[in-house]
């Protein structure tokens, strides 16, 4: 597949990272010169030098055999130019914009992206996606990813198996059996850096880190079973004065369980600017390592930190010292996994990986296999497919057994009439099921052959 990537900069870099991993031919175009350098000493692509935006530089880089252009620079009108100019001149199949401005993203306007006004096909908002999961994992204590599906009546979600766990040395199916009166999937288990999938008679081990599918009215329950403490998070201090902060903490405005939200950032104009946008929380100016700032920004009362700088080494280092001030539970934004020992020494540290939050939206578009929903698993280990079958699917009246998926891909449950179904082998699929699949990178192709058209 070949894709134009348009932005060499943290977003375009995060589509580049996850794209690059499989066999995509992939063209970045960028106005630095230095970031191409960078980017193109790190990935293997082809770099660029312009705008996406002119219909020169399109011209120079054949557009007329894209399958997907994508528009990440920072400057909408750049982007929303880039895909008029790939419509109308290239005819290439597939357009995404980058849109950040909420003027743009005003759900007023939705009339405007069709191939009669702005043809573009879908619009991402890598800051906002970015600014929800971090919201998911505020609102549910004890998380460390939280995935929403069908409709938000499923979650997936991951969490760290700690000292307050009953269950240790207990087996996969014995776990099944004392809480059978739940519906729920434990998809994978983490393990000293290891993903796999676990069978019935796997045993259950100290710091196994779990991803596990469930109704979303029974989260908060299960994680109980599990030992997760379900303290309230109602007091956040955010670290960073950029539009992640900002679109956070004006959620955070919103929500009736937080009592108290604070940013602490070195930059005075975004600290002035988020001070005349926002309307409760609390904006602090000054060094974010400081001793000082810290105590004024009653670090020591905090239930949890949120460190969104551009900056990973940055984030790492606000929420170790917010961890060696006894804050519980942090959160860290990063764009790079190079820092995953530095992770690991951070008590229950959780990683919000920007290239993971990012390319989540992404899949829907450049999967071929019409997704509902889609994510891509913070760890890089995997995807997760929403698929509501069609009359004319490939795979509809057919039996699961029958199916032969790759090795490591599973159907982690069928949705039918509001009912979870897990135990499937047997069962024919039907058109109106919705399928919620874990899907190995390495088998991605052969899942788009099995569920595709």
């Amino acid at each position: 597949m070949k894709i134009i990537v348009g932005g060499a900069g943290s977003v375009g870099r995060s589509i580049i990272g996850y794209l690059s991993r499989g066999s995509n031919d992939i063209v970045v175009v960028d106005t630095n010169q230095d970031k191409l350098n960078e980017i193109s000493r790190e990935f293997d692509i082809q770099p660029v030098l312009g705008s996406i935006s002119h219909p020169d530089i399109q011209e120079k880089i054949g557009a007329e055999t894209a399958d997907i252009l994508i528009a990440a620079t920072s400057n909408d009108e750049v982007n929303l130019v880039a895909c008029q100019v790939a419509y109308s001149l290239f005819n290439v199949p597939k357009r995404i914009a980058r849109i950040d401005s909420s003027y743009f993203l005003n759900p007023m306007w939705n009339t405007l992206y069709n191939e009669k006004s702005l043809p573009i096909d879908l619009v991402i908002s890598p800051d906002n996606e970015i600014a929800e999961a971090i919201l998911r994992v505020i609102d549910i204590a004890g998380t460390k990813e939280v995935y929403p599906l069908a409709d938000d009546k499923i979650y997936v979600i991951s969490f760290k198996c700690n000292n307050n766990c009953q269950l240790y040395n207990f087996t996969i199916e014995d776990i099944y059996e004392n809480f059978k009166d739940k519906k729920f999937h434990i998809l994978q288990i983490l393990r000293n850096g290891q993903n796999f999938y676990p069978k019935t008679d796997e045993v259950l081990k100290c710091n196994d880190e779990i991803y596990m599918l469930a109704y979303k009215k029974d989260i908060v329950s299960l994680l109980h079973d599990f030992g997760i403490e379900q303290k309230i998070n109602e007091n956040v201090v955010i670290f960073g004065g950029n539009a992640i902060a900002q679109d956070l903490a004006q959620k955070l405005e919103d929500n009736d369980n937080i009592l108290s939200c604070k940013i602490i950032t070195n930059n005075a104009k975004s600290a002035s600017r988020l001070a005349e946008i926002l309307d409760k929380t609390v904006v602090i100016q000054g060094e974010m390592m400081s001793d000082v700032i810290l105590k004024d920004a009653g670090i020591d009362s905090a239930d949890i930190t949120v460190a969104v700088t551009e900056q990973d080494k940055d984030n790492l280092l606000v929420s170790l010292l917010a961890h060696h001030n006894h804050i519980c539970s942090t959160v860290s934004l990063v764009n790079s996994r190079a820092y995953d020992s530095l992770i690991d020494n951070i008590g229950d540290n959780i990683i919000i990986d920007r290239s993971a939050v990012t390319i989540s939206k992404i899949l829907q578009d450049i999967r071929k296999t019409g997704l509902s929903n889609a994510y891509s698993l913070g760890r890089g280990f995997g995807e997760l497919w929403e698929i509501k079958l069609k009359e004319d699917q490939p795979v509809t009246g057919k039996k699961i057994s029958d199916l032969n998926m790759p090795e490591r891909c599973k159907i982690a449950a069928i949705l039918r009439n509001d009912e979870i179904i897990l135990k499937y082998d047997d069962i024919i699929l039907s058109e109106g099921d919705i399928l919620i699949l874990f899907v190995n990178p390495l088998g991605i192709k052969k899942m788009e052959q099995i569920f595709g058209y």
